[in-house]
């Protein structure tokens, strides 16, 4: 197993902040089951997909890698990877720090505006672990709901916490809309 000291290293190598979103989208290509650790089949499956065998073609890799971000799909794809990969094993859902950490590291690529509100209605009122089902909405809530909301729909099939994050932006003025 390589664990955080050996990714540590890797990023050294790389001249890569392990914090660095790229880091992600390498777990993603080498399908880590767990956030801070490859297997040893992770890792050389990982590198031979990514036709690297060398820092040097690995360092050369980053650019591209960090353009897969801008595809959607790819996106998409990384952005469910991410709940599994960061969650503890056992959990079924992911604890809300870690959420938020993941949230503000993938949205500052997609740049959706309420992230920082969205961070912050959750540590205020719901303060729990978040459930797949409420991360896998909030990509579409986030793609498909203008960040003045003037298009959300409150019957739509949004999860309760996504309804009211919504209220909550409207009870606290940080959103005006016409009802």
């Amino acid at each position: 197993m390589i664990m955080a000291d050996g990714i540590s290293l890797l990023c050294n190598d790389l001249q890569v902040d392990p914090g660095d979103i790229v880091m992600l989208v390498i777990s993603w290509h080498m399908k880590a089951a767990t956030m801070c650790e490859f297997s040893r089949q992770e890792f050389f499956l990982g590198l031979q997909t990514l036709g690297v065998d060398s820092i040097e073609k690995f360092k050369e890799r980053i650019t591209y890698l960090r353009s897969e971000l801008k595809d959607e799909q790819k996106f998409r794809e990384i952005y469910n990877f991410a709940f599994t990969w960061a969650k503890e094993k056992g959990q079924k859902s992911l604890a809300l720090d870690t959420a938020i950490g993941m949230w503000q590291l993938l949205f500052a690529e997609k740049l959706w505006p309420l992230v920082d509100q969205w961070c912050q209605f959750l540590q205020v009122r719901h303060n729990k672990a978040i459930s797949k089902d409420t991360w896998s909405q909030l990509l579409e809530f986030a793609k498909m709901v203008d960040p003045s909301l003037t298009n959300y729909d409150a019957e739509g099939a949004w999860p309760y916490l996504i309804d009211e994050f919504v209220e909550y932006l409207g009870e606290n003025g940080l959103i005006h809309r016409s009802s």
